[in-house]
C-alpha cells in the first residue's frame, strides 16, 4: 500500500445502472502519483470488471466504508480534460436524486462518446486535443444582421427580461408569428454585452430547428462563437462543440434536450423555446425533463430563464396563473400579419379523394394558382397504417409488439417497392405476395400515411413541387434541412408531413394549412391527449399567413382547414378563436376536479418480462411492499420511510395493469402508478421503496419514470 496516498479515496461517477445496484458512486484509491492531480471534477480511468471505464470524480474522502485493501486504484487521470465545474455536479446530484438514478447514469451519457472512451481504445493522440482543433462555429449564410425594431408588446417583454436580477422564471406566451425569437435574441445580446466571459443557453425541441436558428444567431452575434449540441452531429463535431462550450470558448450554446447537461462555466441566461414540447422529456435511460432541469439549473446558478411557447404546457400555465412564473404576453403577430382563419370541414358522409375533402382540394389549387405554398398535415408517417386481407380479415400485426406493422414505400424507384415496418420495435419484413392465412393475393392498404398522401397530392396536382418531411426523411443526415431550405427558397409548392413541420418554421409564402386527420386526441384514454392535440393543431395552423400583407395581398389572409368528424367539439371552438387561455383554463379546471397533474404528482413503475403474468406478479409484490411503507402500515415500515414526511393519505399506489402497448420487442410490459399530493412525501416514499425493490428476486426488468408524460 506504500504507493497509495494515505487515506485518500475518490468517489467516481460511472455510467452503470446504479438504480438496481443501490449505489450512486464508486470508491477508488488514489495512488501517490495522482495525489496532487485528482480533484472533484477530474476525469479518471478506472477498472470495471474485466475492462476500463472513464468516470468523473464527484467527491474525495479520507476514509472508505469497505476494507481499504479491497479498494481498486485509479488507473489514470486525463490531465488534458477540462475540470468539470462544481455547478455541473450540483445539477447532476439534483437530477440523480429527483429521478432516483446514479449520478453517472445522469451525466456520462450527455458527454460525447469520443471524450469518454478509455485512452487505450482511442486512435493515437488526445481526443481532447483533436476536438479543440476541430471546433468550427456555424457560419452565417448572410452578413451580420441588423436587429429589427420591436413592437410595443415585444419591448414590454424585453424590459421585463432585462430587469431580472438573479433567478426568475418568465413564461413568454406569444401567439404564432408574434416574434418570440426576436425577444430572445435582443435579450441575449444584452446579456452577452454585460460580461465578456458569460455564456447563454438556448434549447429547442427538435434537431431540425437547430441549423436555421444557429445561422440566425451567427448572423446576429458575429463576434461570439456558437456551439451546437444534438445527437445527430458526427461524433467528432459533437465532441468539438461540447468541449468549446465546456471551456467557455463558445459563448452561445444551442441544442436539444441533452444540451441542458452541458457544463457551462459562465452561464448567465437560459431560453427554452417551444417549452411545451414533449421532446424535452427523455424517453430512454434516465427519463429526465430538460425543461424542468433547465429551471433547476437557473435556480442553482441564480440566473433568469425564459420559457417560450404559443401553447404552453398546462404545468407552466398553472405556475404562471399562481404567480410562480411571470407571464409575458405577445398577443399580436409582428408587422401587422393577421392570424389565419380556421374552417372546419365535416367529414361525416363525405366522399374523399386521397383523404382530402373537395373543399380542401379546391383550397390547395387556389393557393397554388396564386403562387403560394400549402402545407398538408397528417400525423402518421409511412404509406398506410396497416395492410389487410379483405377475404379473411388478416392484418399486418407485428409479431413482437401489440401494434401493426406499417406499410412503407422504399425509395423512389418505379415500380415502387414496399416493406412492412413496426414503428415501435423497428422490425421489418417484406410485403407478403399473398395473405399468410388464406392465400388471397389481393391485399389492401388501409388508411394513409405521409408517403401515400404525398403520392395522392402528386396525382391531384401534377407538375407541382411536393416535399415530404417526417421521421423517415429526417433519418438521413441533412435531409430534413434540405426540405426546409427548399421550402424557404420557394422551391416547394406543397409541403406534406407530420408535426415536425409544426414547430418554429417561418415559411413566408405559406398561406394554407390543411389538417387531414384531426380527431385522434379527442376521445383518448390518455388525459394529456387533448392538450397535445390542441398544441399540435394550433402550432401547425400558425405556419399559415406569417408574411405581413399589404395592398391587394392584404385580402389573402392565412387559411386553415381542419377536417373532422366532430366539428362541434369544444376543442375546435377554442382553436377557431385562437383562444389558448380559455382552453388551458378549462383543461385545468377538469384536472383539478379529478385530481390529475399539475394538482397531483405521479410516478410510474414500469416492468417488462417474458410473460405478462410475470410482470404483473412483480408489480403486485412491489405494491404490497409499498403499502407496507405508508403511515398506516406497521411501525417497522414507518421506520424505513420517514414518518414526518409521509403524511397519511399523501401517497397512493394504484393497481398494476398492462401497458397500453402491452408487448414491445418480444417483451410483455405492465405498469404501476404512484400518486401523491405533494413532492416531498412522494420522493421520501420512493427512496425507501427502492431499497426494498432492489431486494426482490426477479428476472423482471423495471424502471421508474418520475413525472411521466405517457401512461
Amino acid at each position: 500500500m506504500s504507493d497509495i496516498a494515505p487515506n485518500r479515496f475518490a468517489q467516481v461517477a460511472l455510467d452503470v445502472p446504479m438504480a438496481h445496484l443501490g449505489a450512486s458512486l464508486f470508491d477508488y484509491s488514489i495512488a501517490a502519483a495522482f495525489a496532487g492531480v485528482v480533484a472533484v471534477g477530474s476525469w479518471v480511468v478506472v477498472p470495471w470488471g474485466q475492462g476500463r471505464r472513464v468516470g468523473v470524480v464527484a467527491g474525495l474522502s479520507d476514509h472508505c466504508e469497505i476494507d481499504a485493501a479491497r479498494v481498486k486504484p485509479l488507473l489514470a487521470v486525463l490531465e488534458d480534460a477540462p475540470l468539470l465545474p462544481a455547478s455541473w455536479l450540483e445539477l447532476a446530484r439534483f437530477c440523480a436524486d429527483y429521478y432516483h438514478r446514479g449520478i453517472g447514469e445522469v451525466t456520462l451519457p450527455a458527454i460525447p462518446k469520443l471524450l469518454r472512451t478509455p485512452p487505450s481504445a482511442r486512435p493515437r493522440g488526445s481526443a481532447f486535443a483533436r476536438a479543440r482543433e476541430r471546433f468550427a462555429p456555424p457560419a452565417s449564410a448572410r452578413a451580420a444582421s441588423v436587429p429589427p425594431e420591436l413592437n410595443e408588446a415585444q419591448r414590454s417583454a424585453l424590459d421585463a427580461l432585462r430587469a431580472a436580477d438573479g433567478f426568475a422564471v418568465f413564461l413568454l406566451h406569444g401567439i404564432t408569428g408574434s416574434g418570440k425569437t426576436e425577444v430572445y435574441l435582443h435579450w441575449l445580446d444584452e446579456v452577452l454585452a454585460r460580461d465578456a466571459r458569460c455564456q447563454v443557453l438556448l434549447l429547442v425541441p427538435e434537431i431540425a430547428l437547430t441549423p436555421q436558428l444557429a445561422a440566425q444567431v451567427a448572423a446576429r452575434f458575429p463576434a461570439h462563437s456558437v456551439a451546437v449540441l444534438h445527437s445527430d452531429l458526427a461524433d467528432s463535431d459533437r465532441a468539438a462543440h461540447w468541449l468549446a462550450a465546456v471551456e467557455g470558448r463558445a459563448r452561445v450554446v444551442i441544442g436539444t434536450r441533452l444540451a441542458v447537461l452541458a457544463p457551462l462555466p459562465a452561464l448567465a441566461a437560459i431560453v427554452v423555446d417551444e417549452e411545451h414540447d414533449a421532446s424535452y422529456k427523455q424517453q430512454e435511460g434516465v427519463r429526465y425533463s430538460a425543461r424542468d432541469l433547465a429551471i433547476v439549473a437557473a435556480s442553482q446558478r441564480k440566473v433568469p430563464i425564459a420559457l417560450g411557447s404559443a401553447t404552453p404546457s398546462l404545468e407552466s400555465w398553472h405556475a404562471a396563473r399562481r404567480g410562480r412564473y411571470r407571464l409575458l404576453a405577445l398577443p399580436e403577430r409582428v408587422g401587422g400579419a393577421q392570424l389565419p382563419t380556421l374552417e372546419r370541414v365535416d367529414l361525416r358522409g363525405r366522399k374523399l379523394r386521397h383523404e382530402l375533402a373537395p373543399e380542401s382540394i379546391e383550397a390547395i389549387g387556389a393557393a397554388l394558382a396564386r403562387g403560394e405554398q400549402a402545407l398538408v398535415f397528417i400525423n402518421r408517417r409511412g404509406y398506410a397504417p396497416v395492410l389487410a386481407c379483405e377475404s379473411c380479415g388478416w392484418l399486418s400485426r407485428c409479431s413482437d409488439c401489440s401494434a401493426y406493422r406499417v406499410l412503407h414505400r422504399v425509395g423512389a424507384a418505379r415500380p415502387a417497392r414496399y416493406r412492412l415496418v413496426c414503428h415501435h420495435c423497428s422490425a421489418e419484413q417484406p410485403v407478403p405476395r399473398a395473405c399468410p392465412d388464406c392465400g388471397n393475393v389481393d391485399l389492401t392498404a388501409l388508411g394513409r400515411g405521409t408517403q401515400r398522401l404525398e403520392e395522392g397530392l402528386a396525382e391531384l396536382f401534377p407538375g407541382h413541387r411536393i416535399a415530404r418531411l417526417d421521421r423517415d426523411v429526417a433519418r438521413t443526415r441533412g435531409a430534413a434541412q434540405k426540405v426546409i431550405d427548399a421550402a424557404h427558397a420557394g422551391d416547394v409548392d406543397i409541403l406534406v408531413g407530420t408535426q415536425m413541420l409544426a414547430k418554429g418554421h417561418d415559411f413566408r409564402r405559406l398561406t394554407l394549412v390543411v389538417a387531414v386527420d384531426s380527431d385522434g386526441g379527442l376521445f383518448s384514454s390518455d388525459f394529456r391527449a387533448p392538450e397535445r392535440m390542441f398544441a399540435t393543431l394550433m402550432q401547425v395552423a400558425g405556419r399559415a399567413g406569417r408574411e405581413p400583407q399589404r395592398g391587394e395581398a392584404a385580402q389573402r389572409l392565412g387559411r386553415v382547414i381542419v377536417q373532422t368528424r366532430f366539428p362541434d367539439h369544444p376543442l375546435f371552438e377554442y382553436l377557431a378563436r385562437h383562444d389558448y387561455a380559455g382552453f388551458a383554463d378549462a383543461q385545468l379546471a377538469e384536472r383539478r376536479e379529478v385530481g390529475l397533474p399539475p394538482y397531483r404528482f405521479q410516478v410510474l413503475l414500469r416492468a417488462e418480462a417474458v410473460t405478462q403474468a410475470e410482470a404483473l406478479a412483480f408489480l403486485a409484490q412491489a405494491r404490497a411492499l409499498g403499502e407496507s411503507l405508508l403511515p398506516s402500515a406497521t411501525p417497522a415500515g414507518l421506520a424505513r420511510a420517514s414518518a414526518d414526511s409521509l403524511r397519511d393519505g399523501a401517497v397512493a399506489l394504484l393497481d398494476p395493469v398492462p401497458m397500453a402497448m402491452s408487448r414491445l420487442a418480444g417483451r410483455e410490459r405492465a405498469q404501476l402508478l404512484i400518486e401523491a399530493s405533494a413532492r416531498p412525501p412522494l420522493h421520501a416514499f420512493l427512496r425507501a421503496w427502492l431499497d426494498g425493490l432492489r431486494e426482490l428476486r426477479s428476472q423482471v426488468r423495471w424502471q421508474l419514470d418520475v413525472d411521466p408524460l405517457e401512461i
